[in-house]
């Protein structure tokens, strides 16, 4: 069942993807993270009394690092999807998989010291060069799907897949202390709109745009759901294997992405770009079952 809940999780997080393109007209991203987290506030709230779970914390440390680090990728991303093909945007969001790979190996090689008693740890050629694979599919899928102007976008659409990744980790954290899904997803909306907040502070408002706000609704609708089905899908695997499943379960997200690119958007990639959106996918993957065999305690991972 929890491999249904990523799918439907996946599935709701390309949906938004598309409800912040077409608000990214009318709004910044700043805004559309502000807004978002307000309408998921409101929604958690209520599911959280139907629920009878108390919004009340043990952590609130924990919790406000994850919404810092969350909201700093939700941001990034948001800003990635309003100037890069949908399906772009999603699959550089994707790829935390590799970049937790990257900082196994970089930690593992940082934390060695030289010595007789400690020798050199392994150099896990396999995962480094799945690491590997991984950004040469990032040059392939950027250089012939993006612009000049649209360079920068493309570096902050590889910067929220980074703080994603550190996200997944503590998102994971926080669920082995027993915390409920809804509670965790309720702070994170409560951080998106004060961090959003703050930031329109510095990038301003946007003159309301009448009837295009609309799409706010469902933006924070389906962004609240999918958070939900996602934290769902990772607190009901329970072995292993169940999480290695749901965690390469995600990059469904990218198929959907890519219908909804090519059908609402008229998104064309050509042929070297979907190679590299397959060779992201196949390292994520690789690297996801790479980590759970040699650490099958190591954290899921959580969009």
């Amino acid at each position: 069942m929890q491999a249904l809940w990523m799918v439907l999780a996946a599935f709701l997080f390309a949906s938004m993807g598309v409800c912040v393109k077409m608000a990214s007209a009318y709004f910044n991203a700043a805004e559309l993270v502000c807004y978002r987290g307000f309408i998921g506030m409101a929604i958690l709230w209520a599911l959280a009394r139907s629920q009878k779970v108390a919004l009340a914390t043990r952590y609130p440390g924990m919790h406000a690092w994850r919404s810092l680090i969350g909201v700093t990728s939700l941001g990034a991303w948001f800003y990635a999807i309003a100037y890069l093909p949908l399906p772009t945007a999603m699959t550089l969001n994707y790829m935390s998989s590799v970049w937790i790979a990257a900082f196994l190996i970089g930690g593992a090689l940082l934390a060695w010291r030289p010595s007789s008693a400690q020798p050199r740890p392994p150099l896990q050629v396999t995962l480094v060069l799945t690491v590997l694979v991984g950004f040469a599919g990032v040059v392939m899928m950027l250089r012939p799907s993006i612009d000049d102007n649209q360079a920068f976008a493309g570096l902050v659409g590889l910067c929220s897949g980074l703080t994603a990744a550190f996200a997944y980790m503590q998102v994971v954290a926080l669920s082995r202390l027993g915390e409920p899904e809804t509670r965790t997803v309720f702070y994170f909306a409560v951080g998106s709109a004060v961090a959003g907040g703050a930031a329109m502070l510095v990038t301003g408002m946007s003159d309301w745009p009448g009837w295009p706000a609309l799409w706010l609704l469902p933006l924070g609708l389906l962004a609240a759901g999918g958070q939900l089905c996602m934290t769902r899908a990772y607190s009901r695997a329970l072995t292993a294997r169940g999480t290695l499943v749901v965690a390469n379960l995600q990059y469904s997200g990218i198929v959907f992405a890519s219908i909804y690119g090519v059908a609402l958007f008229g998104d064309q990639l050509p042929l070297i770009g979907w190679a590299g959106m397959a060779l992201i996918v196949g390292s994520g993957i690789t690297a996801t079952v790479l980590r759970a065999r040699a650490a099958p305690d190591t954290p899921a991972e959580e969009h």
